[in-house]
């Protein structure tokens, strides 16, 4: 009954704080295309090969070795429950940890992207010429998404699907402003390009130095977060390796403290991480 209890108590934190964990997210456009969650988390992280099949089984796999190495260190069904979703939710949080260091990576690129198109369009050359040419140009990071645009451009001749299918391999909120602006620019035409991109390319820069200055101030907050979560799991695993420690942890009182703890340390590293993270920017029709 204790353990009951338990469950219900963590699954009612959870749903107090689920409209501050899990904000609901934008509506998507009638003409876009329907994309889970899981797809759209690969392809920020820069795999959008991976299928979101692959992605479950590889979850699956990591939390029944988590559970079973933890059964092996210390038999209370408990803690191997903990360890088994902990390695499931892993792989996810890798990813997110990913696709946070490609932002972070690419932030400082895109101004040297726009210069380059400037420079192209100033040349004379046309503007689906113009992108393709950032397949030798560019930094080495983007090379190979701009590559793909200029195989599709010589396959089907068609900018707007090229360009959408560079839009998906790129996803960066910063690349669909410049993809969208020459969208725009393609189907309207005027002589603004030029300096809409120079525009473009001060406040990205702008944006990159101010965010890389809070950035480093605040990573003292990412390690407070992490070193407080794991330093009481191993504690509680080192107790738990002792014949008299794991069968205090496997009576109805431990398998409650360790769902309640759990619970606790899932709630208390998600809002921390929410205090100290700056709002970062959506992306467009993406």
């Amino acid at each position: 009954m204790t353990f009951v209890w338990g469950a219900v108590l963590a699954a009612g934190v959870l749903l107090i704080a689920s409209p501050w964990l899990w904000p609901a997210r934008t509506r998507r456009r009638a003409d876009e295309p329907r994309r889970g969650r899981l797809a759209r988390l690969l392809e920020d992280a820069g795999m959008p090969r991976t299928s979101e099949v692959s992605l479950v089984v590889i979850a699956a796999a990591c939390a029944l070795v988590g559970g079973a190495v933890a059964w092996l260190i210390a038999p209370v069904a408990a803690l191997a429950l903990v360890a088994a979703v902990a390695g499931a939710l892993a792989p996810f949080a890798w990813l997110r940890a990913r696709r946070s260091k490609l932002l972070r990576t690419r932030r400082g690129l895109w101004p040297d992207v726009c210069d380059l198109l400037i420079a192209s369009v100033r040349a004379g050359m046309s503007l689906p010429d113009a992108v393709a040419s950032l397949a030798d140009s560019a930094p080495s990071e983007l090379r190979p998404a701009f590559a793909a645009f200029g195989r599709d451009m010589a396959a089907s001749g068609h900018f707007e699907s090229s360009i959408q299918r560079l839009k998906t391999n790129l996803a960066d909120p910063v690349a669909d402003r410049i993809v969208e602006t020459l969208r725009m620019a393609r189907q309207v035409g005027g002589t603004e390009l030029t300096a809409v991109l120079r525009a473009l390319a001060t406040s990205v820069r702008a944006d990159a130095s101010l965010r890389g200055e809070v950035e480093s101030r605040q990573s003292w907050i990412r390690g407070a977060a992490v070193l407080g979560v794991v330093a009481p799991w191993v504690i509680l695993a080192l107790l738990a390796v002792r014949p008299e420690g794991s069968r205090a942890y496997a009576s109805p009182g431990g398998v409650a403290l360790i769902l309640i703890g759990a619970a606790v340390s899932v709630v208390a590293y998600r809002l921390m991480l929410r205090l100290g993270r700056l709002p970062e920017p959506r992306r467009w029709f993406g």
